[in-house]
């Protein structure tokens, strides 16, 4: 639903019902994660993508449907052998999708959630996408069908909504607030008065986290390209030097921010409070030891997502053994990716910048940079 949020929220709020599918989970080699959504309208308008073009006609087939009749729908789609024309994924794996009618009477959910986003706090919405006739304990409930589509919404210790049953809103809430710390969205299971257990009802949340930080120290040229390639990825980008001649809004029109602060003194303010996490990248392209060399000291102490640092092969073997020397562990030096980038031959900022991010996303998904024709197995790994 991110991708598509402001337009289900934009139409709602004028009165036009919108069909939303959302794939709420994945199997092996899936081409969307949980969360990918796309939104049709009732003029024929399509917004997001949930399968990069495998099984779109088919769900825009169902979200027809589905906004005529207000009856929501669970689609599990996936290789077809039988069938070659029935809609299926060619990279062999499986998505299941919820699709909804989502209209006015959403606008409470939908409102908390626009203003917790751009109050820059993390929210989440979880809905109700199965629903079986009974549970392993025999309670057979008088309306399962009707529990489909019930959502809450949780903004900071607030819930809104309900999903037909205290005790099930009780656990429900505090397992979401879990996979919303953690930045993940998923599919919670529980019996129909919230026990622990698979049968019964299943649950998807879909996290609304604040988008994860890129701090680049060093207000370069290759500063402002790693800047625009990491809003272009959705980070929140931070530019800091302790210059103010070069740390100017005007030559990082692509950051969020730009500070003019030392680059250690900055990230210790950071983190002491609490404005960096684990899915924090910091990118030190400063190459000069009285800069970098203790802010590379306090990062690498810290679970951060990813620590880079440009430099030439003599800069990274003099900083190794000044952060040796500072104390820094075996295991705790071998978090830094210096020199930064993966090998692609580029030369220019952005060419740099292109490199800086695949590793990124090669750290952040367990990737081997290699090219894909070299490898065997799924394209897209578990997680």
């Amino acid at each position: 639903m991110p991708d598509v949020f402001d337009e289900v929220h934009r139409r709602c709020r004028a009165g036009e019902p919108v069909a939303l599918a959302t794939v709420v989970a994945t199997w092996r080699s899936a081409p969307q994660p949980p969360g990918a959504t796309m939104l049709v309208a009732a003029d024929g308008t399509v917004t997001g993508s949930v399968s990069g073009g495998c099984v779109e006609a088919d769900v825009y087939e169902r979200a027809r449907r589905v906004l005529d009749t207000a009856t929501p729908e669970l689609a599990r789609y996936g290789i077809s052998d039988d069938d070659a024309y029935a809609a299926g994924l060619t990279c062999g794996g499986i998505l299941d999708v919820f699709v909804e009618r989502v209209d006015a009477r959403a606008l409470p959910a939908l409102d908390a959630v626009a203003a917790a986003r751009r109050a820059g706090q993390p929210a989440a919405v979880v809905t109700c996408v199965a629903a079986d006739a009974g549970d392993p304990a025999g309670i057979v409930p008088s309306d399962p069908a009707r529990r489909l589509g019930r959502r809450l919404v949780l903004v900071g210790q607030r819930v809104i909504g309900s999903l037909g049953d205290d005790r099930l809103d009780d656990a429900a809430s505090a397992d979401a607030r879990g996979l919303l710390a953690a930045g993940h969205s998923g599919v919670l299971r529980y019996g129909y008065h919230g026990q622990r257990r698979s049968g019964g009802i299943s649950l998807f949340v879909a996290a609304y986290a604040t988008p994860p930080r890129m701090i680049v120290f060093g207000a370069i040229d290759f500063a402002a390209a790693v800047a625009r390639i990491g809003a272009f990825l959705g980070y929140r980008v931070t530019v800091c030097d302790a210059r103010p001649v070069f740390a100017t809004a005007r030559r990082f029109p692509e950051a969020d921010e730009v500070v003019v602060q030392w680059p250690h003194r900055y990230l210790r303010a950071e983190l002491d409070a609490d404005r960096v996490d684990g899915r924090t990248v910091v990118c030190v392209l400063t190459h000069d030891p009285k800069f970098d060399v203790p802010l590379l000291e306090l990062a690498l102490r810290h679970p951060l997502a990813y620590v880079g640092a440009m430099g030439s092969r003599h800069t990274h073997d003099e900083r190794h053994k000044l952060l040796r020397e500072a104390g820094l562990s075996t295991a705790q030096l071998a978090r830094l990716a210096s020199p930064i980038g993966l090998d692609l031959g580029g030369r220019t900022p952005e060419e740099t910048a292109v490199s800086v991010a695949a590793q990124i996303v090669a750290a952040r998904w367990g990737g081997t940079g290699r090219p894909l024709a070299a490898l065997d197995g799924p394209i897209h790994q578990p997680g």
